[in-house]
Formats: structure tokens, C-alpha cells, sequence
């Protein structure tokens, strides 16, 4: 999967806050991305972020067309 910055994801596990829905803020060996429940911002290694997505939400490249 291909991820830009703006995308919105959905990861496996919820976030305590009862969202499992992230906004991508940076792109590269590492990813953050923010919580769109609660605001919460999180720094995962590429790795780790690309095993825990499920699915790509909305992405910018969607709406810039």
C-alpha cells in the first residue's frame, strides 16, 4: 500500500479512546498520525505501522482529483 500525507486509516486495534480511525502527519521510516477520536499524535517505525493498518479510509489523493 501506498500512503500520503492527509490519508486516513484505519488500524486494527482501537485506540483507548473507542476510535480506530488515524490521520497520517508524516511519511518515511517512521509514521505519525493522530488520533481522530481524541487527538492523541503516536510515532511508529514504517514496519509496525504498515502490519497494523487495515484499510486506507480516505485518501488525499481521492479528493485532489
Amino acid at each position: 500500500m501506498e500512503f500520503s500525507v492527509g490519508d486516513i486509516v484505519q488500524m486494527k486495534k482501537t485506540h483507548p479512546c473507542g476510535s480506530n480511525e488515524w490521520e497520517v502527519l508524516r511519511v518515511g521510516m517512521d509514521f505519525r498520525m493522530k488520533c481522530c477520536g481524541c487527538g492523541h499524535m503516536v510515532m511508529l517505525p514504517r514496519a509496525k505501522f504498515e502490519k497494523s493498518v487495515k484499510k486506507i479510509v480516505k485518501t488525499v489523493r481521492d479528493t485532489e482529483k
